[in-house]
């Protein structure tokens, strides 16, 4: 396995910036700073759960739409987002990233939800805040917070820098808005397909336990839990797959969604290629089984979605170890056993949904929200914290590790393993066995991480979506199930599912167990050791009320920083080729011939690809001849290909194409054709161009 690299520019960034910024002085933390209530639109909280209920009782006719879109952003120099590496920016594509929604409508309530499944690392609240302008610049109050659920693959592999708070773009350099339109577009367009494509159908669901694909990075932590409650369950990470089969009445297959708790870091942080990671392959896999056209407006569409993955590691041989020779080979193994069983629950998928829609929402301000005794495990009444991470953040996970000096997991604020010390004496107390790291919460001019956060349950029959703006460990998520189902149960809620990194992100979420060991989880649980007692708070209010067929106030709205990103990005000043050499002419050209399992690779005289994301479209084609044209045979967003960018001296570029032939390709002749796009240093204009190599033979 390849040396990973040390992430000590994580808390060497974050140490420098909070030196500069920490003499600005303090937020006094009594949200100054938030947007007025009612800034935002929003359409009208459900109130009608107990007669939707008799309504919809023994329906399973729903509206059912589909659609994906492209969300890939700049394959060249922009800082990855989820391992916190300064270094490790992109310079390729090894798979494209797509946004993929559904939408479903009860016609016997009349009531829809979205839900999208994104890959990307993180789903962040501003991202959600112009997705929902978009879509109600289109069609008016039709969508909303309240019914659009956005969640996150949780890849690691895929460029960053569209957060508006700062901790998330940290060592990305800032904000980058070429990665965020595009994102916000992406999904956006994504939602429109499916409204579009919306048709009468109904949803079979199927679930089963898949048992290899995941292991427990904290499995010390994990133990922390009392003995009796852990003995309610066979595994120490939720090995349990919910897939949901979606088809037209007349029996053509719109699309599938999968849920399972994995984290999406087969790919390390010594990747520099976009990738959707082993959930993507996944997708990838289902897809191509189903004939899916990614650019075609209507194809079926299968989504592999996030869970509780908060502890939940896809390195199921130990560390960084995923048991393939290589990351690539290890993200191969986890996504093919992730579509093994998905595909598996589709074709045997029976039980049909039935029942109506239905949906909850509210904003909830996490710091220092009062937290009654019912939901302290006999602590009494709480309170969460202002946001802030701990030492154990800056240490990293146990298939992450950060290799600072001086930092590691299990640093616990007692007196006696660390001094009693601390950089924030008003909050160490709140915060207890955390030492705070960095008090995010606090930063001035707006806070470094979201304290307003959405909580949202969406039912779809007798299926409910749990929607957590965070990761969360196994445990946690078992007990706000545990929460959800108690309350909505006796309506006739019969599964539930946590829909991990939905609508915005603060870290992770913990029990108050596994907070005391302060682990890397415990050290980014930004609001303190009650913090998922607060959201099992939270979560039952929605949940009554769901059951009540009450509304819910809609509470504070959350912050909106579109007016004050910064970044020391850089942007293309222009390209160029050296003398006698034009934009597409080859560099190195192909081998005569290959036979499958080898790699085919060319190389370029090329462009920036931050000139033109070729968004729906490609970097490249592999072409074979059919004996009177050139077809294709394979893109930038196959698994079997690599698009590869690297700088030549101060603004040449040259452009590597692989293709590592399957084994079920055809014989015959081929080529590699590279499009891309180059800047002019004199106009600023930006140019197409083409680039093909020689004909080379598969035998």
């Amino acid at each position: 396995m390849r040396k990973k690299i040390p992430s000590i520019s994580r808390s060497a960034a974050i140490l420098l910036l909070y030196a500069l910024v920490s003499a600005c002085g303090q937020d006094n933390g009594d949200n100054a700073f938030l947007a007025p209530p009612g800034s935002q639109s929003r359409i009208g909280q459900s109130n009608e759960l107990a007669s939707a209920g008799e309504a919809c009782y023994g329906s399973d006719s729903f509206l059912i739409g589909a659609g994906i879109y492209d969300i890939t952003g700049p394959a060249a120099e922009l800082g990855m987002m989820g391992y916190a590496v300064v270094g490790q920016k992109t310079t390729g594509i090894q798979t494209r990233l797509h946004s993929r929604a559904f939408v479903i409508a009860s016609p016997c309530n009349n009531k829809r939800i979205v839900f999208v499944n994104a890959d990307l690392g993180q789903m962040f609240q501003a991202v959600k805040q112009k997705v929902v302008q978009k879509l109600q610049a289109t069609y008016g109050l039709t969508y909303g917070d309240e019914n659009v659920m956005l969640s996150a693959t949780h890849t690691h592999a895929g460029p960053g820098g569209y957060s508006h708070y700062a901790l998330y773009n940290l060592t990305i350099l800032g904000f980058d808005s070429q990665n965020f339109n595009n994102i916000v577009e992406g999904i956006y367009q994504s939602i429109v397909r499916a409204h579009n494509n919306m048709a009468e159908g109904t949803i079979k669901i199927a679930r089963g336990d898949l048992l290899d694909a995941s292991g427990n990075r904290s499995p010390a932590a994990y133990l922390m839990n009392p003995a009796a409650e852990r003995a309610n369950y066979a595994y120490d990470t939720d090995k349990m797959m919910t897939v949901l089969k979606l088809q037209k009445r007349n029996g053509q297959e719109i699309g599938a969604i999968s849920w399972f708790a994995v984290h999406a870091t087969s790919m390390h942080n010594d990747n520099y290629l976009i990738s959707a990671d082993n959930k993507g392959y996944a997708e990838a896999l289902f897809e191509r089984a189903k004939g899916t056209d990614y650019t075609a407006s209507t194809t079926f569409v299968a989504a592999f979605a996030q869970s509780n993955e908060g502890d939940a590691s896809p390195n199921v041989c130990g560390g960084l170890n995923g048991c393939g020779a290589t990351d690539y080979n290890s993200m191969v193994l986890s996504g093919t056993k992730q579509y093994n069983k998905a595909i598996a629950l589709y074709n045997s998928a029976t039980e049909v949904l039935t029942g109506g829609i239905d949906y909850r929402h509210s904003y909830v301000n996490m710091s220092n929200l009062p937290v009654d005794s019912a939901w302290t495990s006999g602590a009494g009444y709480k309170t969460t914290c202002v946001a802030a991470i701990g030492m154990s953040f800056a240490a990293g996970a146990e298939d992450g590790p950060s290799n600072v000096p001086g930092f590691h997991e299990g640093m616990v604020y007692d007196g006696v393993s660390w001094p009693q010390v601390t950089l924030v004496p008003e909050d160490q107390a709140c915060h207890q066995e955390k030492v705070i790291f960095l008090p995010t919460g606090r930063m001035t001019p707006y806070p470094w991480t979201p304290e307003v956060m959405p909580v949202q349950i969406a039912t779809v029959g007798g299926l409910g979506l749990i929607a957590v703006p965070y990761e969360s460990t196994t445990m946690a998520g078992r007990r706000l199930r545990d929460t959800v189902m108690n309350v909505l149960q006796p309506k006739g809620l019969k599964y539930a599912v946590i829909a991990g990194l939905s609508n915005a992100y603060s870290g992770y979420v913990t029990t108050r167990e596994e907070y005391a060991a302060q682990r890397y989880e415990g050290g980014s649980t930004h609001f303190g050791p009650y913090t998922l007692a607060a959201y099992q708070q939270e979560f039952n209010r929605l949940a009554v009320a769901m059951r009540n067929g009450t509304g819910v106030n809609p509470g504070p709205s959350p912050r909106d920083l579109s007016c004050c990103q910064s970044t020391m990005i850089t942007g293309v000043v222009f390209d160029d080729v050296p003398l006698f050499k034009s934009f597409g002419s080859v560099h190195t050209n192909v081998s005569a011939s290959y036979t499958r399992g080898n790699t085919v690779s060319v190389k370029f005289w090329g462009g920036h690809p931050k000139n033109n994301l070729h968004t729906q479209g490609t970097f490249l084609e592999v072409q074979r001849w059919n004996g009177s044209a050139w077809v294709t045979a394979a893109r930038d967003w196959d698994p079997e290909t690599k698009y590869i960018w690297a700088r030549d001296g101060v603004a040449n570029s040259i452009i590597t194409i692989q293709w590592t032939i399957p084994s079920t390709a055809s014989t015959g002749s081929y080529r590699i054709r590279h499009y891309g796009d180059w800047k002019s240093g004199w106009t600023g204009a930006i140019s197409a161009y083409t680039g093909t190599s020689g004909t080379f033979t598969v035998n």
